[in-house]
């Protein structure tokens, strides 16, 4: 389960680097069009990148700490990494949509 979790993690590193040079080429494109607001659009694709990033990176630590060792200080730990990565989710996904996940209201 180790190396599950460790791939786990390696598929986030790859969806944010993977995420970031698709953004930066979509920039590229765009910016040869000159399609205006264009870094807007890029601050948009490299933080849905990130999120996605994260969650499975999350998903990683907690395959590893539960399953393959679970000590209370490493318990403690996740816990720690999870609500730090949590509150970087969340004000990425508020600077992304300009509005927290649980509003339904229109963004900014």
């Amino acid at each position: 389960m180790d190396i599950v979790g460790t791939s786990v993690d390696g598929v986030g590193v790859l969806i944010v680097v993977g995420g970031a040079l698709l953004a930066t080429l979509r920039l590229a494109f765009r910016r040869i069009q000159n399609a205006g607001s264009y870094y807007l659009t890029y601050r948009q694709d490299v933080g849905r990148a990130i999120l996605l990033g994260l969650e499975f990176l999350i998903a990683g630590d907690l395959i590893r700490t539960v399953v393959v060792a679970p000590t209370l200080q490493n318990v403690v730990v996740l816990g720690l990494i999870v609500l730090i990565r949590t509150f970087l989710s969340l004000s990425l996904q508020l600077e992304i949509e300009g509005k927290l996940p649980w509003r339904t209201g229109g963004s900014r």
